[in-house]
Parts: structure tokens; C-alpha cells; sequence
């Protein structure tokens, strides 16, 4: 699925859509560039359920909990190099019935589940003041439900 993000709200809203989709257990994984709107998206899921508080990259801390129903783990990998992802306790917080979303998952692909739904968002002409391209796409047979869902909350149109 792609959809062109014109601005923050329309970040904002697709992360909200993305949210009512989700449930207890699901992995979402964000790729793109710094500044791309990762976590903006992030702060739309968490809006979808009930969260009020700051949503704000977890960079430097790694790892951000938020309080909704299920809890959502938001995790940025950017920082991290493969071998310490031994460290986070990771495996615990993909056991506990959350909803976890991870920034720059590719530095630790080999240690994550495959089956998740992967978010891409692509800067338009390179350009950080322009829209976004942002493309989702399922590995696993929950996930394609979820996205077939997804389709029909979102305007895919350009």
C-alpha cells in the first residue's frame, strides 16, 4: 500500500488509522530517514488509543512506554549497533501483550520476528519540506488482514 503524506496531520492521521488496526502483540517495524515523521506516526497510534501524554523519538533513551490498552513499546534501534540488542531485554517486551514499534529495525533484522507489518517512509525528492511517500507492507498472515483493514480506512489515492 502507498500513500502520499502531504503534512504533520496527515502523518498524524494515518498513524490513528494504523492504531485501530493494531492490537496486543503486533510488531511494527518504521524505516526511514531522520526527520522522515517515524515517530510522528507513532504519536497518531498512541492517539488512536487514548494517549495524551508526549510522544517523542526514543533515540537516545531507546526505548519509550506508552500507557494505552494494549501498551505500546516504541523502540529506536538508530543508536544501536546488532550486538546490543542483547542488552534491551527486547524478547521480554514482545511477551508482555503490547504493541511494538521499532525505528531503524534493520540494525537488528536477524534477532526481530519476520512476520510484522513494515512502514517505509520515503522523502519525496530528498527534500524534508515536501511530502512523504509512505509505504506499508505485511510479512504474515495476521498482518495482511491488518493491512487489507488499513486499505479501507486510508485514501491511497495520489
Amino acid at each position: 500500500m502507498e500513500i502520499l503524506i502531504h503534512n504533520e496531520q496527515e502523518m498524524l492521521r494515518l498513524g490513528q488509522h494504523l492504531g485501530s488496526v493494531l492490537s496486543a502483540d503486533d510488531v511494527v517495524y518504521l524505516r526511514g530517514e531522520l526527520g522522515a515523521g517515524k515517530t510522528v506516526l507513532v504519536r497518531g497510534v498512541a492517539r488512536s488509543l487514548g494517549y495524551r501524554g508526549s510522544v517523542t523519538s526514543p533515540t537516545f533513551t531507546l526505548m519509550n512506554v506508552y500507557d494505552t490498552e494494549p501498551p505500546i513499546y516504541h523502540f529506536d534501534f538508530y543508536r544501536l549497533q546488532s550486538r546490543d540488542l542483547s542488552d534491551l531485554g527486547l524478547e521480554e517486551y514482545m511477551e508482555q501483550g503490547g504493541i511494538v514499534m521499532i525505528e531503524w529495525p534493520q540494525v537488528g533484522l536477524e534477532a526481530l520476528p519476520q512476520e510484522a507489518l513494515w512502514v517505509e517512509i520515503k522523502l519525496v525528492d530528498d527534500d524534508y519540506e515536501r511530502e512523504r511517500l509512505v509505504e506499508i507492507s505485511s510479512r504474515g498472515g495476521k498482518y495482511a488482514d491488518k493491512l487489507e483493514r488499513l486499505k479501507k480506512l486510508v485514501d491511497t489515492r495520489h
